[in-house]
């Protein structure tokens, strides 16, 4: 007994808390889009070419969308620039009413934003040390941000909570993201959520993949414990995503994207006009705007690098009023959403209140 014992201590020696704290010793910022004026500087940029004159445009749709009165904005976000620094930025577009739905990543919503709604937090990486070392003292890294394993595993059983108090039945990941918000307004330790804001402006928020998340743990625990007491649980309609979110794009009419990155977010959203078509709405209009911003390769076919004209000849997309911008986000979404909230358009939009459409 006693070798088994000794053998299971080396396996897994204590955590150097000395060392995790020199690691975890820098916090990410995150950029003040209302604390700088980037519109010289995009006017600037939009006379030059190359990548510069690409943000230039996109920057220009946006704030096209934002003045056209009838228009739906949509904020379609994959990536890790949340952890990055632009997690405040997102919220300042859901509270100053610059977009009326959301489709993200689980780690966008969860593991990053809801993460620091509990009051945690993302580190700069200062030194990259072995990857195993790092996994010893239960740090996770991506790229160069750091973030702290026990801190995350906060949020696998916050969502466990959240869906023990709910009612066994199927909900929407939006549905569900509502009572994360809810419940952060109650408990949360960070005002400028995304999640807590969206719920506190109506502006629903969909994850197509909502389980490939820290929301997935919190879930299965919750499945597993209560089939194993022999109660009801709730589950994750995806189904009812597409649902909703096509509801949202028929009630809408004219409509608008800004995208950073791609994968299942962007084509989730792209494919509401088709499943209106599905459903006998023909006369459901393609997004007349669209902004992508990312870094993938075009050459592999894949659907995080399909431009934007090639989402037309699916069905999906007005090929007039598009930009594709080729640039790490977490560089350009600064300028143009700081230069679109100093041009002020916002300011004379209707709110929307999607949210209120599933009440």
């Amino acid at each position: 007994m006693t070798d088994t014992l000794t053998k299971t201590a080396a396996a897994n020696p204590p955590i150097n808390d000395t060392r995790k704290a020199e690691l975890l010793s820098k916090q990410v910022k995150h950029i003040d889009i209302t604390s700088f004026d980037a519109r010289p500087i995009v006017d600037a940029m939009a006379d030059m070419s190359f990548t510069s004159r690409d943000l230039g445009r996109a920057t220009n749709i946006y704030n096209q969308m934002l003045a056209d009165k009838d228009c739906t904005i949509f904020l379609v976000i994959a990536g890790s620039t949340s952890a990055g620094g632009c997690m405040d930025l997102y919220a300042e577009l859901v509270r100053n009413n610059m977009v009326d739905g959301i489709v993200a990543t689980g780690a966008t919503i969860v593991d990053m934003d809801f993460f620091e709604g509990l009051g945690h937090k993302h580190y700069q990486a200062l030194e990259i040390p072995d990857d195993d070392t790092l996994r010893s003292l239960y740090i996770d890294r991506i790229y160069d941000t750091y973030i702290d394993e026990t801190d995350l595993q906060n949020v696998d059983h916050t969502i466990f909570e959240i869906a023990e108090s709910l009612e066994p039945k199927a909900y929407s990941s939006r549905a569900f993201i509502r009572e994360m918000g809810k419940y952060l307004v109650e408990h949360g330790k960070k005002d400028n959520s995304l999640v807590k804001l969206a719920y506190e402006h109506d502006v629903p928020i969909f994850c197509p993949a909502f389980i490939d998340s820290s929301a997935g743990f919190g879930l299965v625990k919750h499945q597993v414990d209560a089939a194993k007491e022999g109660r009801p649980y709730l589950m994750i309609d995806a189904v009812a995503d597409f649902r909703e979110l096509t509801e949202i794009k028929i009630a809408a009419g004219t409509t608008g994207l800004l995208m950073i990155g791609g994968g299942v977010p962007k084509n989730f959203i792209q494919d509401t006009v088709v499943c209106a078509e599905i459903l006998g709405h023909e006369d459901v209009a393609v997004h007349k705007y669209a902004v992508q911003i990312t870094v993938a390769d075009v050459r592999d076919g894949a659907c995080s690098s399909s431009t934007l004209q090639e989402a037309a000849s699916w069905g999906k997309v007005n090929t007039g009023i598009e930009q594709m911008v080729f640039a790490e986000a977490g560089s350009v979404m600064p300028l143009l959403a700081s230069d679109a909230y100093h041009r002020g358009h916002w300011k004379d939009r209707a709110k929307r209140g999607w949210a209120k459409l599933f009440a």
